[in-house]
Protein backbone atom coordinates (compact mmCIF):
# COMPACT_ATOMS: atom_id res chain seq x y z
CA UNK A 1 0.00 0.00 0.00
CA UNK A 2 1.38 3.77 -0.85
CA UNK A 3 1.51 5.95 1.35
CA UNK A 4 0.12 9.60 1.07
CA UNK A 5 3.80 10.98 0.82
CA UNK A 6 5.80 11.73 -2.31
CA UNK A 7 7.86 8.51 -3.57
CA UNK A 8 11.81 9.31 -3.81
CA UNK A 9 12.61 8.83 -7.32
CA UNK A 10 16.72 8.90 -6.77
CA UNK A 11 19.20 6.20 -5.50
CA UNK A 12 20.97 6.05 -2.50
CA UNK A 13 23.60 4.33 -0.91
CA UNK A 14 25.38 4.02 3.01
CA UNK A 15 27.67 2.10 5.14
CA UNK A 16 25.53 -0.68 6.52
CA UNK A 17 28.00 -1.79 8.95
CA UNK A 18 29.96 -0.14 12.13
CA UNK A 19 33.15 1.68 10.74
CA UNK A 20 35.94 0.40 12.29
CA UNK A 21 37.41 -2.89 11.66
CA UNK A 22 36.00 -6.16 10.78
CA UNK A 23 35.78 -9.29 8.72
CA UNK A 24 33.18 -7.78 6.53
CA UNK A 25 31.42 -4.37 5.60
CA UNK A 26 28.46 -3.79 3.85
CA UNK A 27 27.93 -0.94 1.21
CA UNK A 28 23.82 -0.98 0.81
CA UNK A 29 22.17 0.83 -2.53
CA UNK A 30 18.75 1.36 -2.96
CA UNK A 31 16.79 3.06 -5.84
CA UNK A 32 15.57 2.65 -9.26
CA UNK A 33 19.21 2.75 -10.87
CA UNK A 34 20.86 0.45 -7.94
CA UNK A 35 21.66 -2.18 -10.45
CA UNK A 36 22.79 0.33 -13.24
CA UNK A 37 25.30 2.02 -10.69
CA UNK A 38 26.25 -1.57 -9.52
CA UNK A 39 27.50 -2.42 -13.08
CA UNK A 40 29.65 0.53 -12.96
CA UNK A 41 31.22 -0.54 -10.10
CA UNK A 42 31.55 -4.60 -10.06
CA UNK A 43 32.83 -7.13 -12.20
CA UNK A 44 31.58 -9.27 -13.81
CA UNK A 45 28.21 -7.11 -14.78
CA UNK A 46 25.49 -7.83 -11.96
CA UNK A 47 22.84 -6.32 -13.96
CA UNK A 48 21.21 -9.58 -15.06
CA UNK A 49 21.28 -11.41 -11.66
CA UNK A 50 18.13 -12.27 -10.43
CA UNK A 51 16.76 -11.22 -7.34
CA UNK A 52 18.47 -12.74 -4.05
CA UNK A 53 21.31 -13.86 -5.85
CA UNK A 54 25.00 -13.58 -4.94
CA UNK A 55 28.23 -13.11 -7.39
CA UNK A 56 31.67 -13.15 -6.71
CA UNK A 57 33.99 -10.26 -8.22
CA UNK A 58 35.90 -7.27 -8.00
CA UNK A 59 34.51 -4.10 -7.06
CA UNK A 60 36.33 -1.25 -9.03
CA UNK A 61 36.51 2.43 -9.72
CA UNK A 62 33.63 3.44 -12.37
CA UNK A 63 35.94 5.84 -13.91
CA UNK A 64 39.30 3.88 -13.68
CA UNK A 65 38.25 0.45 -13.58
CA UNK A 66 41.38 -0.26 -11.19
CA UNK A 67 40.27 -2.78 -8.81
CA UNK A 68 39.52 -1.77 -4.81
CA UNK A 69 38.98 -5.05 -3.30
CA UNK A 70 37.65 -8.59 -3.87
CA UNK A 71 33.68 -8.44 -3.11
CA UNK A 72 30.45 -9.96 -2.94
CA UNK A 73 27.42 -8.87 -4.64
CA UNK A 74 23.93 -10.00 -3.31
CA UNK A 75 20.84 -8.42 -5.58
CA UNK A 76 17.27 -7.94 -4.17
CA UNK A 77 15.05 -6.84 -6.89
CA UNK A 78 11.56 -4.92 -6.27
CA UNK A 79 9.46 -5.01 -4.61
CA UNK A 80 10.64 -8.15 -2.53
CA UNK A 81 13.74 -5.71 -0.93
CA UNK A 82 13.73 -4.45 2.44
CA UNK A 83 12.91 -1.03 0.56
CA UNK A 84 10.61 -2.00 -1.58
CA UNK A 85 12.81 -1.03 -4.29
CA UNK A 86 16.03 -2.64 -6.51
CA UNK A 87 18.24 -2.97 -3.37
CA UNK A 88 22.22 -4.14 -4.03
CA UNK A 89 24.17 -5.05 -1.24
CA UNK A 90 28.09 -5.10 -1.69
CA UNK A 91 30.30 -7.07 1.27
CA UNK A 92 33.77 -6.38 0.78
CA UNK A 93 36.73 -6.68 3.33
CA UNK A 94 35.52 -4.58 6.79
CA UNK A 95 38.90 -2.34 6.99
CA UNK A 96 37.69 1.15 7.45
CA UNK A 97 39.56 2.02 4.49
CA UNK A 98 38.51 -0.49 2.64
CA UNK A 99 34.57 0.03 3.11
CA UNK A 100 35.44 3.72 2.65
CA UNK A 101 36.88 3.57 -1.03
CA UNK A 102 33.72 1.13 -1.63
CA UNK A 103 30.88 3.70 -0.83
CA UNK A 104 32.91 6.72 -2.22
CA UNK A 105 32.89 4.42 -5.80
CA UNK A 106 29.46 4.07 -5.27
CA UNK A 107 28.74 7.81 -4.97
CA UNK A 108 31.00 8.50 -7.99
CA UNK A 109 28.49 5.96 -10.49
CA UNK A 110 25.94 8.35 -9.54
CA UNK A 111 24.64 7.43 -6.13
CA UNK A 112 23.23 9.90 -3.32
CA UNK A 113 24.73 9.45 0.49
CA UNK A 114 21.46 8.18 2.12
CA UNK A 115 20.02 10.16 5.27
CA UNK A 116 20.02 8.82 8.75
CA UNK A 117 17.40 6.29 8.56
CA UNK A 118 16.30 7.00 4.93
CA UNK A 119 16.25 2.92 3.78
CA UNK A 120 13.88 2.30 6.76
CA UNK A 121 11.96 5.36 5.68
CA UNK A 122 11.80 3.96 2.21
CA UNK A 123 10.76 0.80 3.21
CA UNK A 124 7.82 2.67 5.20
CA UNK A 125 6.43 4.85 2.47
CA UNK A 126 6.85 1.60 -0.12
CA UNK A 127 4.53 -0.09 2.33
CA UNK A 128 6.45 -2.70 3.37
CA UNK A 129 6.43 -1.76 7.14
CA UNK A 130 3.98 0.69 9.23
CA UNK A 131 5.73 3.18 11.44
CA UNK A 132 5.54 1.15 14.55
CA UNK A 133 7.60 -1.39 12.90
CA UNK A 134 10.02 0.79 11.79
CA UNK A 135 10.44 2.50 14.90
CA UNK A 136 11.13 -1.70 15.98
CA UNK A 137 13.75 -1.39 13.70
CA UNK A 138 15.86 1.56 15.35
CA UNK A 139 14.50 -0.09 18.92
CA UNK A 140 16.25 -3.66 17.89
CA UNK A 141 19.59 -2.02 16.94
CA UNK A 142 19.35 0.24 20.16
CA UNK A 143 18.47 -2.74 22.55
CA UNK A 144 20.56 -3.25 25.51
CA UNK A 145 19.62 -6.43 26.76
CA UNK A 146 17.92 -9.86 25.10
CA UNK A 147 14.47 -9.23 27.02
CA UNK A 148 14.99 -5.09 25.23
CA UNK A 149 15.21 -7.61 21.86
CA UNK A 150 12.55 -9.43 22.62
CA UNK A 151 10.21 -6.72 23.21
CA UNK A 152 11.39 -4.88 20.06
CA UNK A 153 10.86 -7.65 18.17
CA UNK A 154 7.43 -8.70 18.77
CA UNK A 155 6.49 -4.86 17.50
CA UNK A 156 8.75 -5.59 14.49
CA UNK A 157 6.51 -8.69 13.65
CA UNK A 158 3.64 -6.38 13.87
CA UNK A 159 1.84 -7.54 17.59
CA UNK A 160 1.40 -4.15 18.28
CA UNK A 161 0.23 -2.72 14.47
CA UNK A 162 -2.66 -5.73 14.53
CA UNK A 163 -3.80 -4.67 18.07
CA UNK A 164 -3.98 -0.87 17.16
CA UNK A 165 -5.64 -1.24 13.84
CA UNK A 166 -8.47 -3.87 15.22
CA UNK A 167 -9.01 -0.91 17.39
CA UNK A 168 -9.00 1.53 15.03
CA UNK A 169 -11.14 -0.59 12.63
CA UNK A 170 -14.04 -1.04 15.44
CA UNK A 171 -14.25 2.67 15.84
CA UNK A 172 -14.18 3.20 12.08
CA UNK A 173 -17.60 1.39 12.27
CA UNK A 174 -19.04 3.23 15.25
CA UNK A 175 -18.17 6.55 13.04
CA UNK A 176 -19.83 4.57 9.49
CA UNK A 177 -22.68 4.21 11.51
CA UNK A 178 -23.30 7.90 13.01
CA UNK A 179 -22.38 9.83 9.87
CA UNK A 180 -24.84 7.35 7.87
CA UNK A 181 -27.55 8.47 10.27
CA UNK A 182 -26.97 12.31 10.11
CA UNK A 183 -26.39 12.30 6.27
CA UNK A 184 -29.33 10.30 5.40
CA UNK A 185 -31.33 11.01 8.50
CA UNK A 186 -34.88 9.55 6.12
CA UNK A 187 -32.80 6.43 5.42
CA UNK A 188 -31.01 5.19 8.31
CA UNK A 189 -31.89 4.88 11.56
CA UNK A 190 -29.22 6.16 14.49
CA UNK A 191 -27.79 3.59 16.07
CA UNK A 192 -28.79 1.87 18.98
CA UNK A 193 -27.22 3.69 22.20
CA UNK A 194 -26.83 0.51 23.63
CA UNK A 195 -24.45 -0.73 20.81
CA UNK A 196 -22.48 2.47 20.52
CA UNK A 197 -21.77 2.40 24.19
CA UNK A 198 -20.59 -1.46 23.85
CA UNK A 199 -18.44 -0.71 20.84
CA UNK A 200 -16.69 2.24 22.26
CA UNK A 201 -16.49 0.94 25.41
CA UNK A 202 -14.72 -2.32 24.39
CA UNK A 203 -12.45 0.04 22.31
CA UNK A 204 -11.46 2.10 25.43
CA UNK A 205 -10.77 -0.88 27.35
CA UNK A 206 -8.38 -2.74 24.72
CA UNK A 207 -6.64 0.67 24.44
CA UNK A 208 -6.90 0.62 28.48
CA UNK A 209 -4.74 -2.95 28.14
CA UNK A 210 -2.15 -1.25 25.92
CA UNK A 211 -1.44 1.44 28.25
CA UNK A 212 -1.14 -0.26 31.32
CA UNK A 213 2.16 -2.84 29.46
CA UNK A 214 4.16 0.96 28.49
CA UNK A 215 5.25 1.78 32.30
CA UNK A 216 7.43 -1.73 32.23
CA UNK A 217 7.76 -1.19 28.08
CA UNK A 218 9.23 1.90 28.01
CA UNK A 219 11.99 0.55 31.03
CA UNK A 220 12.89 -1.81 28.27
CA UNK A 221 13.37 0.83 25.73
CA UNK A 222 14.81 3.48 27.26
CA UNK A 223 16.64 2.04 30.87
CA UNK A 224 15.57 2.15 34.24
CA UNK A 225 17.58 5.42 35.65
CA UNK A 226 18.45 4.14 38.96
CA UNK A 227 19.89 6.96 41.01
CA UNK A 228 22.37 6.28 44.23
CA UNK A 229 22.41 8.98 46.88
CA UNK A 230 23.05 9.07 50.20
CA UNK A 231 25.62 10.73 52.94
CA UNK A 232 29.46 11.13 52.31
CA UNK A 233 30.96 8.24 52.70
CA UNK A 234 28.04 5.68 53.24
CA UNK A 235 29.71 3.64 50.66
CA UNK A 236 27.65 4.17 47.48
CA UNK A 237 30.64 4.30 44.98
CA UNK A 238 31.44 0.96 46.47
CA UNK A 239 27.74 -0.16 46.03
CA UNK A 240 28.15 1.13 42.43
CA UNK A 241 31.18 -1.12 41.45
CA UNK A 242 29.18 -3.70 43.02
CA UNK A 243 26.57 -4.01 40.92
CA UNK A 244 29.05 -3.25 37.87
CA UNK A 245 30.69 -5.79 38.80
CA UNK A 246 34.14 -4.26 38.28
CA UNK A 247 35.89 -1.12 39.80
CA UNK A 248 34.42 1.91 38.16
CA UNK A 249 34.05 4.42 40.51
CA UNK A 250 37.02 5.34 42.82
CA UNK A 251 36.63 4.67 46.37
CA UNK A 252 38.38 6.37 49.25
CA UNK A 253 38.09 6.75 53.09
CA UNK A 254 37.84 10.78 52.10
CA UNK A 255 34.77 11.98 52.51
CA UNK A 256 33.37 14.01 49.62
CA UNK A 257 36.05 11.94 46.24
CA UNK A 258 32.50 11.58 44.34
CA UNK A 259 31.80 15.14 42.83
CA UNK A 260 30.36 14.75 39.74
CA UNK A 261 27.76 12.30 38.37
CA UNK A 262 29.08 8.80 37.23
CA UNK A 263 26.54 7.22 34.66
CA UNK A 264 27.12 3.49 34.29
CA UNK A 265 24.92 0.82 32.11
CA UNK A 266 24.60 -2.67 33.09
CA UNK A 267 21.85 -5.03 33.14
CA UNK A 268 19.60 -6.73 36.12
CA UNK A 269 17.48 -9.63 35.10
CA UNK A 270 17.26 -8.84 31.48
CA UNK A 271 16.60 -5.10 32.45
CA UNK A 272 18.55 -2.49 31.09
CA UNK A 273 19.83 -0.50 33.98
CA UNK A 274 21.56 3.66 34.22
CA UNK A 275 22.85 3.14 37.03
CA UNK A 276 23.79 7.13 38.75
CA UNK A 277 26.37 7.31 41.27
CA UNK A 278 26.27 10.70 42.77
CA UNK A 279 28.10 13.07 45.30
CA UNK A 280 27.70 12.65 49.35
CA UNK A 281 24.99 15.15 49.99
CA UNK A 282 25.83 17.51 53.00
CA UNK A 283 26.29 21.03 53.33
CA UNK A 284 29.63 22.40 52.35
CA UNK A 285 31.58 25.50 51.08
CA UNK A 286 33.65 23.20 48.88
CA UNK A 287 32.58 25.04 45.21
CA UNK A 288 33.36 22.20 43.25
CA UNK A 289 31.76 19.92 45.83
CA UNK A 290 28.38 22.23 45.97
CA UNK A 291 27.99 21.95 42.33
CA UNK A 292 28.21 18.17 42.59
CA UNK A 293 25.75 17.70 45.68
CA UNK A 294 23.45 20.38 43.35
CA UNK A 295 23.85 17.53 40.21
CA UNK A 296 22.43 14.79 43.06
CA UNK A 297 19.56 16.27 43.77
CA UNK A 298 18.86 17.34 40.22
CA UNK A 299 19.12 13.99 39.20
CA UNK A 300 16.95 12.59 42.11
CA UNK A 301 13.95 14.25 40.01
CA UNK A 302 14.58 12.24 37.20
CA UNK A 303 15.07 8.74 38.85
CA UNK A 304 12.87 5.54 38.02
CA UNK A 305 14.23 3.78 41.41
CA UNK A 306 16.27 5.58 44.23
CA UNK A 307 19.16 3.94 46.61
CA UNK A 308 18.77 5.62 49.70
CA UNK A 309 22.30 4.08 51.28
CA UNK A 310 22.52 4.26 54.75
CA UNK A 311 25.83 3.32 56.72
CA UNK A 312 24.53 0.37 58.85
CA UNK A 313 27.34 0.72 61.32
CA UNK A 314 26.19 4.46 62.21
CA UNK A 315 23.04 3.87 61.69
CA UNK A 316 19.90 6.54 60.95
CA UNK A 317 21.47 10.04 60.97
CA UNK A 318 19.14 13.13 61.05
CA UNK A 319 19.54 14.23 57.15
CA UNK A 320 18.95 10.34 55.92
CA UNK A 321 15.58 10.77 57.90
CA UNK A 322 14.82 14.04 56.00
CA UNK A 323 16.07 13.06 52.81
CA UNK A 324 14.10 9.82 53.21
CA UNK A 325 10.59 12.18 53.72
CA UNK A 326 11.52 14.50 50.70
CA UNK A 327 11.28 10.94 48.55
CA UNK A 328 7.93 10.21 49.58
CA UNK A 329 5.76 8.78 46.81
CA UNK A 330 8.99 7.77 44.74
CA UNK A 331 10.24 4.10 44.43
CA UNK A 332 12.65 4.33 46.75
CA UNK A 333 15.21 0.97 47.94
CA UNK A 334 16.94 1.91 51.47
CA UNK A 335 20.25 -0.15 50.90
CA UNK A 336 21.51 -0.20 54.55
CA UNK A 337 25.42 -0.86 53.78
CA UNK A 338 28.17 -2.18 55.57
CA UNK A 339 26.34 -4.83 57.49
CA UNK A 340 29.79 -6.50 57.72
CA UNK A 341 30.72 -3.57 60.08
CA UNK A 342 27.89 -3.50 62.03
CA UNK A 343 26.32 -4.31 65.04
CA UNK A 344 22.82 -5.30 65.85
CA UNK A 345 20.18 -2.37 65.42
CA UNK A 346 16.68 -1.28 64.97
CA UNK A 347 17.24 -1.31 61.22
CA UNK A 348 17.82 -5.08 60.76
CA UNK A 349 14.93 -5.64 58.64
CA UNK A 350 14.79 -6.50 55.02
CA UNK A 351 12.07 -6.49 52.36
CA UNK A 352 8.73 -4.38 51.90
CA UNK A 353 8.65 -1.23 54.28
CA UNK A 354 6.08 1.10 54.49
CA UNK A 355 4.70 2.72 51.26
CA UNK A 356 6.96 2.67 48.68
CA UNK A 357 9.86 1.57 50.35
CA UNK A 358 11.80 -1.71 50.51
CA UNK A 359 14.63 -2.20 52.92
CA UNK A 360 17.83 -4.12 51.94
CA UNK A 361 21.26 -5.21 53.73
CA UNK A 362 24.53 -5.43 51.70
CA UNK A 363 27.98 -4.96 51.76
CA UNK A 364 29.36 -3.38 48.76
CA UNK A 365 32.78 -4.92 49.72
CA UNK A 366 32.15 -8.56 50.20
CA UNK A 367 28.81 -8.41 47.57
CA UNK A 368 26.44 -9.89 50.56
CA UNK A 369 23.21 -8.64 49.77
CA UNK A 370 23.93 -7.83 46.25
CA UNK A 371 21.78 -10.15 44.34
CA UNK A 372 18.54 -9.16 46.93
CA UNK A 373 19.16 -5.69 45.65
CA UNK A 374 18.69 -6.61 41.74
CA UNK A 375 16.09 -8.54 42.61
CA UNK A 376 14.38 -5.33 44.47
CA UNK A 377 15.16 -3.12 41.82
CA UNK A 378 13.66 -5.81 39.07
CA UNK A 379 10.30 -6.14 41.36
CA UNK A 380 9.83 -2.41 41.22
CA UNK A 381 10.55 -2.39 37.31
CA UNK A 382 8.09 -4.99 36.68
CA UNK A 383 10.12 -7.72 34.92
CA UNK A 384 7.42 -10.03 35.76
CA UNK A 385 4.82 -7.99 33.52
CA UNK A 386 7.21 -8.79 30.25
CA UNK A 387 6.62 -12.27 30.39
CA UNK A 388 4.84 -14.26 27.44
CA UNK A 389 4.21 -12.82 24.22
CA UNK A 390 1.65 -10.36 24.77
CA UNK A 391 1.79 -6.92 23.04
CA UNK A 392 4.13 -4.13 25.02
CA UNK A 393 3.97 -0.42 24.19
CA UNK A 394 7.20 0.91 24.71
CA UNK A 395 7.48 4.40 22.53
CA UNK A 396 6.42 7.05 24.54
CA UNK A 397 5.19 8.39 21.63
CA UNK A 398 2.66 5.69 21.09
CA UNK A 399 1.85 5.99 25.27
CA UNK A 400 0.99 9.64 24.29
CA UNK A 401 -1.39 8.96 21.50
CA UNK A 402 -2.87 6.52 23.20
CA UNK A 403 -4.21 8.24 26.19
CA UNK A 404 -5.09 11.19 23.67
CA UNK A 405 -7.24 8.65 22.02
CA UNK A 406 -8.65 7.32 25.09
CA UNK A 407 -9.63 10.83 26.29
CA UNK A 408 -11.14 11.38 23.12
CA UNK A 409 -13.30 8.01 24.28
CA UNK A 410 -13.93 8.90 27.35
CA UNK A 411 -15.48 12.02 26.14
CA UNK A 412 -17.46 10.37 23.59
CA UNK A 413 -19.46 8.20 26.37
CA UNK A 414 -20.17 11.30 28.28
CA UNK A 415 -21.49 12.66 25.24
CA UNK A 416 -23.67 9.47 24.87
CA UNK A 417 -24.73 9.11 28.62
CA UNK A 418 -25.82 12.55 28.48
CA UNK A 419 -28.46 12.36 25.47
CA UNK A 420 -26.88 14.05 23.42
CA UNK A 421 -27.37 14.76 19.62
CA UNK A 422 -25.18 11.78 17.68
CA UNK A 423 -23.45 14.14 15.59
CA UNK A 424 -21.57 15.65 18.45
CA UNK A 425 -20.13 11.88 18.99
CA UNK A 426 -18.46 12.28 15.64
CA UNK A 427 -15.89 14.70 16.61
CA UNK A 428 -14.37 12.83 19.34
CA UNK A 429 -14.42 9.26 17.34
CA UNK A 430 -12.62 10.86 14.61
CA UNK A 431 -10.18 12.03 17.19
CA UNK A 432 -9.45 8.77 18.53
CA UNK A 433 -9.26 7.07 15.05
CA UNK A 434 -6.44 9.66 14.04
CA UNK A 435 -4.69 9.80 17.36
CA UNK A 436 -4.76 5.89 17.03
CA UNK A 437 -3.47 6.53 12.99
CA UNK A 438 -0.06 8.33 14.52
CA UNK A 439 1.15 5.19 15.68
CA UNK A 440 1.02 3.02 12.71
CA UNK A 441 1.76 5.97 10.51
CA UNK A 442 -1.96 6.68 8.17
CA UNK A 443 -2.09 10.20 9.72
CA UNK A 444 1.42 10.50 10.28
CA UNK A 445 2.67 14.44 9.49
CA UNK A 446 6.08 14.73 7.08
CA UNK A 447 7.58 16.32 9.85
CA UNK A 448 7.08 13.75 12.21
CA UNK A 449 8.24 11.29 9.73
CA UNK A 450 11.48 13.24 9.47
CA UNK A 451 11.67 13.08 13.66
CA UNK A 452 11.36 9.90 13.37
CA UNK A 453 14.00 8.59 10.78
CA UNK A 454 16.71 11.62 12.11
CA UNK A 455 16.51 9.28 15.15
CA UNK A 456 17.96 6.41 13.38
CA UNK A 457 21.73 5.81 12.46
CA UNK A 458 22.89 6.06 8.28
CA UNK A 459 22.80 2.94 6.84
CA UNK A 460 19.62 1.88 8.07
Amino acid sequence: MLRPYELPMDTIAAISTPIGSGGIGVVRISGPTALELAARVFRPDPSSLPSHTARHGALVRPDSGDELDDAVLTVFRAPKSYTGEDVVEISCHGGIVTVRAALQAVLDAGARLAEPGEFTQRAFLNGKLDLAQAEAVNDLIRARTDDARKVALRQLDGALSATVSSIRSRILGVIAAVEAAIDFPDDVAEPDPAWLRGEIATASESMDALRASFGAGRIYREGLRVVIVGRVNVGKSSLLNALLRHARAIVTPVPGTTRDLIEESLEIHGIPIVAIDTAGLRATDDPVEKIGVDLAHRSIESADVILLVIDASQGLHAEDTALLARLSGCHVILVLNKIDLATPSPLTGEGRGEGEVSIVRTSATTSQGIEELESSIAQIAGASEMGGDGVVVSNIRHGEALKSASESLCHALVTLDGDQPIDLLSGDLAAAHGLLGLITGETATEDLLDRIFGEFCIGK
